[in-house]
């Protein structure tokens, strides 16, 4: 997203009770720990200890179990984290160096009504995770046709079998496995874990990956039309898979997956249609907030 963010933050570290480095992060803005961890977009992350004045979410990220709380509107606290973890990584991947308001601005003016102010609304609070390539593209092949508990089961699954053991403060925890840790795996294997039909989609991209037939530079930094070429040489994947992969785990915010939901919206409230190109790097925000809609509008249920 081209929007960066201008207002400093003020990061203050402390020490856990398990002896563990954290931070508190405030001057945030426009970030909801609960929907940005409940919408959709990842998969490894559950409520720990929320509270009617808390909220708190833990999870694997990049091999290491973190969690992130938010008891006021601007402020964070994040476990299992150091000032040059935050600075080299979740900074980024939580994306606090962009300015949402002026996105959110920017979908209103390019998509005016009452609808979409509605979606914004409903959905403001949403951050667009910058997440790991590889696991983002196997989390949504194992989300055809499928809900978002058992998604989370089914890579929790492959990570037991497949992934690095660790364990910390939090317990034992599994990192989610490298191409090359997959790609050993069978279809069979994967079968007895329940993923169904998509396990050869699971096998093809592992080993297309371990072999260098996906290349991460392309899929980031590369045009739209060429990184999605590329994804859909997988077996099983197709338009809505590569886009989801594309967006949530290699920054192209232009991206606008189209799955159930957004149909639903676009029918009911669009007439089937939706300026998506006008809305540049702003698509991908704009199509969580219409999902988020979605999701929780009684119209569409």
């Amino acid at each position: 997203m081209s929007c960066l963010l201008s207002t400093p933050l003020s990061v203050r570290p402390f020490v856990g009770e398990a002896g563990e480095p954290c931070l508190t992060v405030d001057g945030v803005s426009g970030f909801d720990v609960g929907k940005t961890f409940d919408c959709g977009q990842c998969f490894r992350f559950d409520p720990v200890g929320s509270s009617a004045h808390r909220v708190e979410y833990g999870g694997v990220i990049n091999g290491r179990y973190v969690t992130v709380a938010q008891d006021e509107p601007h402020a964070l606290t994040l476990h299992n984290v150091t000032e040059a973890d935050f600075d080299g990584f979740f900074r980024h991947y939580l994306t606090l160096d962009t300015d949402y308001r002026a996105l959110e601005e920017r979908i209103l003016a390019t998509v005016p009504g009452e609808v979409m102010e509605r979606a914004v609304a409903c959905g403001s609070g949403i951050r667009i995770l910058r997440q790991e390539g590889f696991e983002t593209l196997c989390s949504f092949i194992l989300s055809q046709n499928n809900n978002i508990p058992r998604i989370k089961k089914l890579i929790e699954a492959i990570c037991r079998a497949y992934g690095r053991p660790f364990t910390d403060g939090y317990g034992l925890h599994y990192a989610f496995p490298s191409p090359e840790e997959l790609s050993r795996a069978t279809e069979a294997e994967l079968r007895a874990l329940s993923v169904g039909f998509r396990a050869p989609y699971l096998v093809d991209a592992a080993r297309k990956w371990a072999e260098g037939q996906m290349d991460p530079l392309i899929l980031r930094d590369g045009d739209y039309e060429t990184a999605e070429a590329m994804l859909t040489s997988i077996r099983g994947v197709g338009p809505k898979v590569a886009a989801c992969t594309l967006l949530f785990g290699f920054g192209h915010t232009e991206a606008f997956p189209v799955d159930v939901w957004i149909k639903k919206v676009l029918n009911v409230y669009f007439g089937g249609t939706f300026p998506v190109a006008s809305l540049g790097d702003a698509a991908g925000l704009a199509q969580q907030y219409l999902f988020y809609l979605g999701r929780y509008s009684d119209r569409l249920k």
